[in-house]
């Protein structure tokens, strides 16, 4: 049987095709032995994180346990939002975070809706494996988000990157990498 990878895009005009090139090497690079899904999410300039989180549900809902998840940008903001903030029925496997901001860590990047609680970190607990991944030249969110969020989730692993930028070069080569690395690690 398969293993499910939800694969929720960042957002912004143009997220879903630009993002639809992430899904696409993630799914080379993971192989006929994974399902990564790569859901259409609600439209920018409509949709609110509500909105956002019933497409999560809907997705999640259709998922067996052991799900891997996956969000580049606001779709990582939302999929830590959605986690430290909602009862999730299925077990995640691992997160896997790609150039995800931290709102409510500057004056730039203040975004109540999706600012995170204090205690987010204790509820990501139940999550066995966490990754972060952020290129140092990233021109959309600045690589400092980064430190931010190891400061909070110590037990994250943390990948950081030369010359990928914000779209990681639509190379998902070590990411998949580690998806499939922790994959064969027993859960605990």
């Amino acid at each position: 049987m398969k293993k499910s990878v939800l694969f929720i895009r960042g957002g912004g005009q143009g997220a879903d095709e630009a993002d639809a090139l992430l899904a696409k090497s993630l799914r080379k690079e993971l192989g006929s032995a994974y399902d990564v899904r790569y859901p259409r999410m609600p439209p920018d300039e409509d949709a609110g994180y509500l909105d956002w989180k019933a497409q999560i549900v809907a997705e999640l809902a259709r998922l067996e346990d052991q799900v891997i998840l996956v969000g580049h940008s606001v779709g990582g903001s939302i999929l830590l939002k959605f986690l430290s903030e909602e009862q999730v029925v299925i077990s995640i496997a691992g997160l896997f975070l790609i150039a995800v901001p931290y709102f409510g860590g500057d004056e730039n990047w203040n975004y109540e809706e999706l600012t995170l609680s204090q205690d987010f970190p204790e509820k990501l607990s139940r999550i066995p494996r966490i990754f972060l991944y952020h290129s140092r030249d990233d021109e959309i969110v600045p690589f400092a988000h980064l430190a931010l969020y190891a400061a909070k989730l110590p037990r994250a692993i943390l990948r950081d990157f030369d010359g990928r930028g914000h779209q990681f070069r639509n190379d998902m080569t070590e990411i998949a990498s580690d998806i499939r690395k922790e994959d064969r690690l027993p859960k605990h």
